[in-house]
């Protein structure tokens, strides 16, 4: 059902198709980029293991977060709207050959309130650039919150707000989608500054591998097609998420800048915490 529904959504132009990207980014994956992954994970989350907790990975895509918290220790349910983006998580199960008892992977939508309910609870709730492509963010955001036990930790990463330059971007994103003729000129226009400038800058400061173990190629293409696009200031998100029940453990922003707004939360009490599936 959700299948055929994403399906829909990319033929009409309302939604990019980010499982495509991440299937062509899996033929770069290396063991080091893995390794970049896992270290991010310890860097937000604080700590040197994941071993006796439980992590759900909402919006699998490549499944590169995924397989980095299985390898370190944490028993992983990931799920991806696309079923591309599942054949990949499933990919790299495969690949590094990761045990069905901590790791288990299905097809579902982070705006499936009913199906959210039936994962149950976890110690870690992980969306990193996500739930900005939903549609419906807040909601997703909200539901996300929802599958956070008690003394959990969510993670995500949502849009910065740039206000105007959000709104150019929202147009380009949908011409993406909606006029496939004009991916060949939006990519040529824009990879001065969304490729080569990012290679160059990032070159002279010494940081040419990317934190994340991401690739800067197919980082540009998700940027440039990424839709559904919605963005929030750092300000909402804490207040958002304030009135839920959590504490900010963690948040790191980009300023004025584009990009995501990183934020660790933890949930301190049960406060507005009500069922709708």
């Amino acid at each position: 059902m959700a299948q055929a529904g994403y399906k829909t959504e990319v033929q009409q132009g309302e939604r990019f198709a980010f499982g495509e990207n991440w299937s062509r980014f899996l033929s770069a994956l290396n063991d080091e980029r893995v390794a970049k992954a896992e270290d991010s994970l310890r860097s937000s989350l604080h700590v040197t293991t994941l071993e006796g907790m439980s992590l759900l990975d909402i919006g699998s895509g490549s499944g590169l977060f995924s397989l980095a918290a299985y390898r370190l220790g944490a028993a992983v349910r990931s799920f991806d709207y696309d079923a591309d983006s599942v054949g990949c998580t499933q990919e790299l199960y495969r690949r590094y050959e990761a045990n069905p008892d901590r790791w288990t992977i299905s097809q579902g939508s982070a705006l499936d309130a009913a199906f959210l309910a039936s994962l149950g609870e976890f110690d870690i709730v992980y969306s990193w650039g996500v739930l900005h492509h939903t549609g419906d963010m807040w909601k997703g955001l909200d539901l996300a919150s929802k599958r956070v036990r008690e003394n959990g930790q969510l993670l995500i990463s949502i849009y910065n707000d740039q206000g105007w330059r959000s709104k150019y971007w929202t147009s380009v994103k949908r011409a993406y989608n909606r006029r496939p003729w004009s991916r060949p000129l939006l990519i040529v226009f824009h990879a001065p500054s969304q490729l080569f400038g990012r290679y160059i800058f990032r070159a002279l400061t010494g940081r040419l591998k990317m934190e994340r173990g991401m690739s800067l190629y197919h980082d540009m293409i998700d940027w440039l097609g990424g839709y559904p696009f919605e963005v929030a200031t750092p300000a909402d998100l804490k207040s958002f998420f304030s009135v839920r029940g959590f504490d900010l453990e963690l948040e790191r922003t980009v300023g004025s800048k584009q990009g995501c707004n990183e934020f660790v939360f933890r949930r301190t009490s049960q406060t507005n915490r009500v069922e709708n599936p």
